[in-house]
């Protein structure tokens, strides 16, 4: 059996439906053995985030050596990084992995507390958007990072900063088409689904990028990763009402194809 594996650098969900947790259950859902380094841990539920603990730089960048020292990596997903200093440890812990990284620059939790501070976020552009073989904004994370504009015009100015491919996610939109656009150099793809009707989508980002961290693990190209992972988020927020944890909003259904 060829193992696939996959290394999510992220912060901790107490809740479970965001974060390291929403990263290792997408993995686990795509049929990757998934690994963590925890970069924060978070007091988190459905409804709130009420404390955040960062974790010492030397620690992250000891969890980091010590995976990558034993362990094949064969893709790295990149989540919450909370200051300047872990975002160039990070960067220089990775300095010799060769495969691909996807950074999903979490800069607010679902409930709307700040989780990446505004003076971070030049240091992200600096020493981790060049490393990224796709970094993956939504709508605000991207008018943060480049200003505002339209979508299309946003992926440009990222692809300048040296990210090799954007996923602009178009879930913070009003329409009732969901439109994301994968962008590189060489190509433009468009994947639409229909706006599902649920309060339940805490973790979606962490879970997109992680599932398509697990496609690139398998070896498999950026869009075809990309287009299995959006399908399988589409089934999983469907999915989500089934669940019914918490009391605000609950975690999407990264198991549906497994749970009965």
């Amino acid at each position: 059996m060829i193992l696939a594996i996959a290394l999510t650098i992220a912060g901790s969900d107490s809740g479970g439906g965001a974060g390291i947790q929403a990263d290792l259950k997408a993995f686990s859902a795509m049929g990757v053995y998934g690994c963590s380094v925890v970069t924060a841990v978070t007091a988190q539920n459905t409804r709130d985030v009420t404390m955040v603990h960062a974790i010492p730089d030397d620690v992250v960048a000891g969890q980091i050596a010590a995976i990558l020292d034993d362990i094949a990596v064969d893709a790295i997903k990149i989540g919450m990084l909370g200051s300047p200093s872990l975002i160039e440890t990070v960067a220089h812990s990775l300095r010799n992995f060769d495969g691909p990284v996807v950074l999903d620059p979490v800069m607010i939790a679902k409930s709307g507390v700040a989780l990446l501070a505004d003076h971070s976020v030049g240091a992200l552009k600096k020493h981790l958007l060049p490393r990224a073989t796709l970094v993956t904004p939504n709508l605000p994370e991207a008018t943060k990072l480049v200003g505002n504009g339209e979508a299309l015009d946003q992926s440009d100015r990222l692809l300048s900063l040296g990210s090799k491919a954007v996923l602009m996610k178009g879930g913070h939109a009003n329409e009732e088409i969901c439109t994301d656009w994968l962008s590189s150099a060489d190509y433009s793809v468009q994947l639409a689904a229909p706006r599902i009707d649920t309060t339940n989508t805490h973790g979606t980002g962490c879970s997109y990028s992680s599932a398509i961290t697990a496609g690139l693990s398998k070896g498999w190209s950026l869009p075809y990763a990309t287009r299995v992972a959006h399908g399988w988020l589409h089934q999983a927020i469907l999915r989500a009402d089934e669940l019914n944890v918490g009391q605000g909003h609950g975690p999407v259904h990264h198991f549906h194809g497994m749970w009965a």
